[in-house]
């Protein structure tokens, strides 16, 4: 999900790499048409063209090496042909070649600059989503995070899982907006989740926290391009040893779950307010209880993955899709979804894309089991 953190240069890919070597195919092209053509036509007042083209993609020296490569071209021209105007050309190019060396190291100070902030980016990720667990007690997990910019590292979607006395405890949401005010809203969601997690003993109690964080943030960081933040989120909880599920959902897209071979919508019996909205539609929080059993496979995820659209705009079928995977392991059916949104979008994502995948490998013998309290 994150790059790895040790200092590196990027790495070029191969389509890359070979139009890096695109100033030599250009200095050699111009040279050729040069001695091939008649000097009527003058092809070589092009050479300045060469290094002011290495200037987007190479150092300061290969560039000034380049630079005296065609330099020492038009010298050679000059000794066949006499009236090319070799002084005129041969000004261009040394001052070209000064402006492009400038360029080129301007461009390397900003590169490495970008390069630094991807770096803090990628420990921010760390902390915001971090790893998860792919095991907690019986409950199998997998996490799938897709940036809808290609560039991007963190954004307004969020997931956490932790093994509590309580049980396997889960939470997905989404931040409304973008930028640093949703990242630190959804830092906020996620850090209290942590500690609320272990403490309240019902998922009402975590929600509650979870509304006083979010109030308290929006009114400390006000957001300057909207009136407020809010976040939607499921709050799951898998007890130990028990043969079903908790889930307590705020305005999220419902989860779907493989139970028996059929595959279920989850919605909500009675909608709960999403975070910080509790004060203009209610406070009332409503939690389900669904069954569990081993085998069963729950898919949660943020509205990126529902409200992916095609050419034509119409939204991936999450449903349909779910009802078509058969019973695999929780990362395989996340890299299948990954490759049918990417398939279906047309290789852009027009939103951040955040999934969990939970199944139920099995229950644990009587003696290891906890007490749900």
């Amino acid at each position: 999900m994150s790059a790895r953190l040790w200092r590196r240069r990027p790495a070029y890919s191969g389509r890359w790499e070979a139009a890096r070597l695109s100033p030599v195919v250009l200095t050699v092209l111009i040279a050729t048409l040069a001695f091939s053509t008649p000097r009527e036509i003058a092809v070589s007042r092009l050479l300045p063209a060469a290094p002011a083209l290495a200037a987007a993609m190479w150092p300061v020296l290969p560039t000034m090496l380049l630079g005296a490569l065609c330099l020492l071209l038009m010298i050679v021209l000059s000794l066949f042909y006499t009236d090319l105007g070799t002084q005129y050309t041969s000004a261009a190019i040394i001052a070209v070649t000064l402006a492009a060396a400038y360029g080129s190291h301007v461009r390397i100070q900003r590169e490495e600059i970008l390069f630094q902030v991807r770096l803090v980016a990628d420990a921010a990720q760390k902390v915001l989503l971090r790893p998860l667990p792919r095991r907690i007690d019986e409950v199998e997990i997998e996490s799938l995070y897709l940036a809808a910019q290609e560039q991007a590292r963190i954004g307004g979607d969020f997931f956490e899982a932790i093994g509590t006395p309580h049980g396997v405890r889960l939470l997905i949401g989404d931040v409304r907006g973008k930028g640093l005010s949703a990242v630190g809203a959804a830092s906020a969601v996620i850090s209290c989740f942590r500690e609320a997690a272990y403490d309240e003993p019902d998922l009402q109690g975590i929600v509650q926290r979870l509304e006083t964080t979010v109030t308290r943030h929006s009114a400390a960081f006000p957001a300057q391009d909207e009136p407020e933040h809010f976040a939607t989120a499921l709050l799951a909880e898998i007890p130990h040893g028990g043969g079903h599920l908790r889930l307590l959902n705020c305005g999220h897209p419902p989860p779907l779950i493989a139970h028996c071979g059929k595959v279920r919508v989850l919605e909500p019996t009675v909608p709960s307010p999403p975070l910080n909205l509790a004060a203009l539609i209610g406070d009332r929080y409503w939690v389900d209880m669904v069954a569990f059993a081993p085998g069963d496979q729950l898919l949660l995820y943020t509205d990126g993955v529902s409200e992916t659209r095609d050419h034509s705009g119409q939204f991936f079928p999450l449903p349909d899709w779910m009802r078509e995977q058969g019973l695999e392991h929780p990362r395989e059916l996340l890299d299948q979804l990954h490759r049918d949104l990417l398939q279906h979008s047309g290789g852009r994502l027009d939103d951040d894309i955040a999934a969990l995948a939970l199944r139920r490998s099995g229950v644990r013998d009587r003696g290891e089991a906890g007490v749900e309290l």
